[in-house]
């Protein structure tokens, strides 16, 4: 008898607004299966394509994907261009499927340093999706938190040297005014696979206080079952904000009242 899928154990009212991932493992996987790197980056597209749907099937809101790191460019040339190449190719491919499922696209990160063959089929999805107001889809692209942070605070410096802002008037708020997540919600939820322990340079301002999840599930293995039991782990944690638990559950319980 097939096991029930992990999906009927979460609660829908208790999604996470905003889940970012780690895509981890793709060089690994090749390798374990005897391949070139780049055949683990296209068989990543798959675990895209349905991590994608598990989100977009849930009602979350926000998925945010770390496809490129600025790191990333170190990488050997024909690596790089591969990812390019994939990513024009399943932008492409995958329009239909988007629009079908109201998806948004967008992209976070410096995408002027992306080919301009990809920069320009990038521009041409996120144009078309644009009316689409279900699943938001963000792709870190040439992205990294501390490339972000430098940005953001070269544009602070700028608007209070032209006196558009005041030093007195910098706080959390208006830092976030200047990162490219600017109107994307923080994320809740943090996924990494493969196994490994560590951020990467990924969204370090905005996870301040996301819940972190870490599986050593190579990216081209991950499942959707494997997304439903983050969600699941996710829903089981109490989340507290630097309150206590007596706290927290005063205010649920003043919330359950109204």
């Amino acid at each position: 008898m097939a096991e029930k899928s992990l999906k009927v154990r979460i609660d829908p009212k208790k999604l996470p607004a905003h889940v970012a991932i780690i895509m981890d493992g793709n060089g690994r996987w090749a390798k374990k299966q005897g391949f070139v790197r780049t055949l683990g980056h296209e068989r990543g597209v798959d675990s895209v394509k349905n991590t994608v749907e598990a989100a977009a099937e849930l009602g979350i809101g926000y998925l945010t994907l770390y496809a490129f790191s600025t790191e990333n460019w170190n990488r050997p040339k024909y690596e790089i261009d591969a990812l390019m190449r994939i990513l024009v190719k399943s932008l492409h491919r995958e329009m239909d499927t988007l629009m079908k499922n109201n998806i948004r696209l967008q992209a976070i990160g410096n995408l002027n340093s992306l080919p301009a063959g990809s920069l320009k089929e990038l521009s041409k999805s996120i144009n078309t999706t644009s009316g689409n107001n279900g699943l938001t889809l963000v792709l870190a692209l040439s992205y990294s938190s501390r490339w972000e942070i430098l940005e953001a605070v070269k544009s602070i410096v700028n608007e209070v040297r032209d006196g558009k802002l005041e030093v007195e008037n910098i706080d959390p708020a208006c830092f976030n005014r200047f990162l490219t997540t600017y109107n994307i919600p923080e994320p809740e939820l943090l996924i990494r696979t493969s196994g490994e322990y560590r951020i990467s340079n990924f969204l370090l301002w905005q996870i301040a206080y996301a819940e972190l999840y870490f599986t050593p599930v190579l990216w081209p293995d991950f499942s959707k079952e494997d997304f439903y039991a983050a969600i699941v782990d996710f829903q089981q944690r109490e989340r507290r904000f630097g309150m206590t638990s007596e706290q927290i559950n005063k205010i649920e319980q003043q919330m359950h009242r109204r």
